[in-house]
């Protein structure tokens, strides 16, 4: 046996006040306050859903800024002979099984996010390891590949699926020689970057830059310029810089990402360059050099994240106060019709018993379907005044009755 279905409540909404109500002068100037109130309540609730979709829309986006990328390079070193004390004679014993006694020496490449002035504290977050700003790194080492053939090139690109992210990279060789270092490294950026074509880039001003910045762009210029067709707007018109890019005179707004593509090309590496002597001791500092990359904001997504999700608590909250609302209010109508009601009765109690038993007799025609209308809930002496046929309502009622007829027509 099915179990009772429970009545689902309609909730009210309608918080509007009676206007004969609100007309009475008695309740004139806070009938007007309470206005006032909702048509602010109405602007507000309009400005923060616009607000919070300008904010869904920005988080969509990704927002993004430039920060600040040290890179440390260092080097030590390990059985010199000046450690061992060869010169003298007193060096030990070379082991070539564990490495004890051979000339070699580490460089070691590390980095870390500079902090920004003035953060509070409950906007920083763990920062990225080092690992996670480089896609690709390569290192050269400029030494003599007759006594040392193998091993002058190292290159670490970013393993494929789950990997632990590093704080830096430590390479070990043997040697006793002065050298030279070069580093290139592919950083990944978010938003990608890209180097921008030098025909592009003379138009533009720009050598480096995201997709949908260079398409930004160029938009711009075309705009600031008046490119854009006055008749047929989906058309650009190129100028003298424009025409060799748009290989013609005029291309469609859609062709434009097209174009832009045809025009970037991979960022060139940042080029580091470092030196050092295994016959001296190591400096107490490693060299430094600060890089820009873009990457996610997460301090300003974290908080436009919280304007999105508005407190549950405060939501609920909200929902009660406009529930109470609609309620008095909904009270406020009753109220107002019980007092028409008695007054209509104070007024005049004949008139208005008689013609609350006509009101009566109509409901008991249209419940039953008989009586002098048949059910039609329209008494017959209605029927008989000419005023009844002249009710805004009759002729929007011929026109169906007609249309009806019309359409039964074979």
């Amino acid at each position: 046996m099915d179990g009772v279905k429970t009545v689902k409540r309609r909730k009210l909404t309608d918080k509007s006040m009676p206007n004969a109500l609100a007309q009475l002068p008695e309740f004139a100037q806070e009938s007007k306050m309470y206005q006032s109130l909702l048509e602010m309540e109405k602007k507000l609730d309009w400005t923060v859903t616009r607000k919070r979709v300008e904010v869904q829309d920005a988080l969509a986006r990704n927002p993004t800024t430039t920060r600040t990328l040290r890179v440390f390079v260092s080097h030590t070193v390990s059985g010199q002979p000046w450690q061992v004390g060869e010169a003298d004679g007193e060096g030990d014993a070379v082991n070539l099984e564990t490495g004890q006694g051979i000339p070699a020496w580490s460089l070691k490449v590390e980095g870390r996010l500079l902090e920004l002035p003035n953060q509070r504290s409950r906007d920083k977050v763990a920062p990225r390891k080092f690992s996670t700003f480089i896609k690709r790194m390569i290192v050269e080492f400029d030494r003599d590949p007759h006594l040392y053939p193998d091993g002058n090139i190292v290159e670490w690109p970013r393993p494929q699926g789950v990997q632990p992210p590093l704080d830096g990279f430590t390479i070990r060789r043997t040697g006793d020689q002065p050298t030279r270092v070069r580093l290139l490294m592919h950083l990944e950026q978010t938003p990608e970057q890209y180097k921008v074509s030098p025909d592009l880039a003379y138009v533009l001003g720009i050598k480096e830059e995201s997709r949908i910045g260079v398409i930004q762009t160029l938009w711009n210029y075309i705009k600031l310029n008046g490119l854009q067709d006055k008749v047929d707007r989906r058309r650009i018109r190129a100028d003298d810089h424009l025409r060799p890019i748009f290989g013609g005179d005029s291309i469609v707004f859609q062709q434009l990402p097209e174009l832009v593509n045809r025009h970037l090309m991979p960022p060139d590496p940042i080029i580091l360059y470092y030196s050092f002597n295994p016959g001296v001791p190591s400096p107490d500092r490693p060299s430094a050099w600060d890089i820009d990359v873009k990457m996610e904001d997460t301090a300003v997504k974290n908080r436009m994240a919280v304007i999105v999700q508005s407190s549950k608590e405060s939501t609920q909250d909200l929902g009660k106060l406009d529930d109470e609302i609609s309620l008095l209010a909904q009270s406020l109508h009753n109220a107002h019709t019980k007092r028409v009601f008695l007054q209509s009765f104070a007024d005049d109690p004949a008139k208005f018993i008689q013609t609350w038993l006509e009101s009566q007799s109509r409901d008991l025609e249209s419940i039953l379907g008989s009586g002098p209308s048949e059910g039609a809930t329209i008494r017959a002496e209605e029927l008989r005044r000419s005023d009844f046929f002249r009710l805004p309502w009759v002729e929007e009622a011929v026109a169906i009755q007609e249309g009806i007829r019309l359409a039964a027509k074979p």
